[in-house]
């Protein structure tokens, strides 16, 4: 049987020998046979080269490149794509995600497990601040969808075939392919590990970018966020009447707060102003999505087909 081990990368020049080096020694002597399959979204250094001199020496290397940068979840949904392996690991390149824990989600995997990911002990080389944001992130998650979506895992974990081939039916643009991946079911279990600093370059993954990729989960697999500015709105309506019944009250029974009153009223303006127009951007970014959904444009493009499919074209 086959394993793929899906590697998508972006500028890792310094990492990319090393991570082969690993994954070719930690392939001798198993039975299953391997594919690596990199995923260059968009690199403008030296990686790209270094591949191609390292696939000269070992036909195991597939490279695939994108046109241009993607995003990481793109570049994952190309791998599985073009992935051939019976099962398929999924990894970075900053050796943040040690190859030594592949045979354990292998032995997983032969257990008749067909979901193995990888949950983080331990965080190192990550800020405070980012390590806090994930933390709050993943149980945020859980509350507000009904996929269970595993604390703390990332997209380090082992697909099973039949895995792949639903989510390669999955065609949304705003993807999270850890909540796509709980989504399809099948029988998933956890191997927990420490996870590594990184071991050169910068991460393409700062907070900023990792904010976004948590509101691209949540308004992909949750309405709620919409649902509680509605059950606002309706709370402050019911305010509102409470107080327009007071005002009517008063002004029968010959009170005046007019100039007492001012600078509540210009309070309550402003807070509902605030709301309105929280309520109607939130409403637009769901729209968006309805947009982009829309437009059917592919998820990626290849810069050339694969060698070994040059007549059946590119999957996008």
């Amino acid at each position: 049987m086959m394993i793929s081990v899906v590697v998508p990368f972006l500028n890792e020049e310094e990492n990319l020998p090393v991570l082969y080096e690993c994954l070719a020694k930690m392939f001798e002597g198993r039975n299953e046979t391997a594919e690596f399959l990199f995923v260059d979204d968009g690199s403008t250094d030296g990686s790209v080269a270094c591949l191609e001199t390292v696939r000269a020496a070992d036909p195991r290397i597939r490279l695939l490149q994108l046109s241009r940068n993607f995003g990481h979840q793109a570049a994952i949904t190309a791998g599985l794509d073009q992935a051939a392996g019976d099962a398929v690991v999924i990894m970075d390149a900053d050796l943040q995600d040690p190859p030594e824990v592949i045979p354990d989600l292998l032995a997983k995997w032969h257990e008749g497990f067909e979901v193995v990911y990888a949950v983080r002990r331990k965080r190192k080389g990550e800020g405070f601040l980012k390590k806090m944001l994930a933390a709050c992130f993943y149980r945020l998650f859980r509350t507000l969808c009904s996929v269970r979506v595993p604390v703390d895992a990332g997209d380090f974990r082992l697909l099973d075939r039949k895995v792949v081939d639903a989510l390669k039916t999955m065609r949304e643009r705003h993807r999270y392919m850890r909540g796509m991946t709980s989504w399809v079911g099948f029988r998933q279990c956890a191997v927990e590990y420490d996870r590594a600093a990184r071991r050169a370059g910068k991460t393409k993954y700062p907070v900023w970018k990792s904010l976004r990729l948590a509101w691209d989960g949540i308004t992909s697999f949750s309405a709620k966020p919409l649902q509680w500015m509605m059950s606002m709105g309706l709370c402050i309506a019911v305010v509102s009447a409470v107080l327009a019944v007071r005002i009517i009250v008063l002004r029968l029974a010959g009170a005046s707060d007019m100039v007492t009153g001012w600078a509540s009223l210009m309070v309550l303006i402003l807070f509902l102003g605030g709301v309105q127009l929280a309520g109607i951007g939130l409403l637009g970014q769901y729209i968006s999505r309805i947009f982009d959904e829309s437009k059917k444009r592919p998820l990626y493009v290849l810069r050339a087909n694969p060698p070994d499919q040059e007549d059946e074209g590119s999957p996008a």
